[in-house]
């Protein structure tokens, strides 16, 4: 027993001290619309895996057409270890302002009516109802969002990691009967995703500009094989009510 202990000891310790090896989660900035709520922009910023290098990326997105406006996406990346992170989302930044300025959307940010980080593991993260703005008792009707996930054709090199997906989002009827809202569906599997695993809804962003048409915007976690473990990364879906 006294020679188990030390052992024992010994290989606990070192489990603890080995390094993690672990994708990376890029962290959600919803950054805002443009007054008119004809734009919405978000970030998405982290230390890659594998590499150790910082990045960030912007983009700007149409809210009508569900389309990138011209300039977008912004995609830094500094090739530096020892680089550090908030230089990359200044150059970032610096290059979206061309866009929107960051005054403009930060005076505009909206509301987040629903979240749901990577991190949480409970509740349905394939549904989400919520309270458009915080006027209670409410005077909107319920915005309700379904994901739903299916099997597509990604790059021959993702066999390795498994199954890859696309989605489809869709927004329920408000009235009993009321046909579903197809808001978005994939038929190839962008590259800009890789070997995408599978999605989850993180976010739901409104906003009811001045004299405008409320808009909404709907924050995809998207799944995919990463250097190091599974990455985690961000697609907006915007709408109007």
């Amino acid at each position: 027993m006294k020679a188990f202990v030390p052992a024992l000891i010994l290989a606990t310790t070192a489990a603890f001290c080995a390094p993690a090896r672990a994708g990376d989660a890029a962290e959600l900035n919803i950054l805002g619309f443009s007054a008119d709520g004809r734009i919405f922009a978000f970030e998405e910023f982290g230390i890659q895996d594998g590499s150790g290098f910082p990045y960030s990326h912007r983009f700007y997105i149409d809210t009508g057409s569900d389309e990138f406006v011209s300039g977008s996406p912004i995609r830094v990346r500094i090739d530096d270890e020892a680089a550090n992170l908030e230089l990359a989302r200044q150059q970032a930044r610096e290059r979206g302002d061309a866009i929107v300025p960051s005054a403009t959307l930060a005076a505009n940010r909206g509301f987040t009516a629903g979240a749901r980080p990577a991190t949480q593991i409970s509740g349905d993260a394939l549904h989400m109802a919520v309270n458009p703005r915080p006027v209670f008792p409410p005077i909107d009707a319920t915005l309700e969002l379904r994901l739903e996930e299916f099997s597509l054709q990604g790059p021959d090199y993702c066999g390795d990691f498994g199954p890859t997906k696309g989605f489809r989002l869709t927004r329920l009827g408000v009235q009993p009967g009321e046909q579903a809202t197809l808001l978005h569906e994939d038929s190839t599997l962008p590259a800009s995703r890789g070997c995408a695993l599978g999605y989850s809804i993180g976010a739901v962003q409104t906003f009811f500009p001045q004299g405008g048409a409320p808009v909404y915007a709907v924050m995809i976690s998207v799944r995919s094989a990463g250097f190091e473990g599974p990455d985690h990364r961000w697609i907006g879906i915007p709408a109007q009510f």
